[in-house]
């Protein structure tokens, strides 16, 4: 999924401004300028778009984290390092939101997009274990559809 549909799905969820986007981005140890944020949240279709760089987007998951939850008692974050896929992204927002596997599938049948507990738990394994599972887009948009709903009420 196109990191600026995350960023822009995160930015409406919360009801939050770009400042406040920037302030959650500083959080998860990176520097957005004004500009550069307000280019990311842009359409593609847009004059002005740019696409949302991989570093920034798990800087912005990463202070998403932080920002719900507190800072983590031994004072540093886990970083997001890597390729930043959608199993990222979901496991980053699973572990924000506080949200239980229960939870994850109550959302997403809500959506009409049901998944069973070991369809749920093969999202969150290690990618090598041999019952990974990617997570597709359709899956990401669908439960970033059922969070917002889930968040603003």
């Amino acid at each position: 999924m196109v990191s600026n549909d995350v960023l822009r799905s995160v930015r409406f969820m919360l009801n939050v401004g770009e400042s406040t986007l920037s302030s959650i981005i500083a959080l998860g140890g990176g520097a957005i300028a004004p500009l550069q944020l307000a280019a990311f949240l842009k359409r593609e279709d847009e004059p002005g778009y740019a696409p949302c760089d991989p570093q920034t987007m798990g800087q912005l998951l990463d202070g998403l984290v932080i920002h719900r939850r507190g800072p983590p008692p031994e004072g540093r974050a886990k970083v997001t390092q890597g390729r930043l896929t959608n199993n990222v992204v979901l496991k980053k927002l699973r572990v924000a939101f506080e949200l239980k596997e229960d939870d994850i599938a109550e959302m997403m049948k809500s959506t009409g997009f049901e998944v069973s507990r070991p369809e749920l738990s093969a999202l969150f394994r290690n990618p090598d274990h041999r019952n990974f599972r990617p997570c597709g887009d359709q899956f990401l948009r669908n439960f970033l559809k059922a969070l917002t709903a889930r968040v603003r009420g």
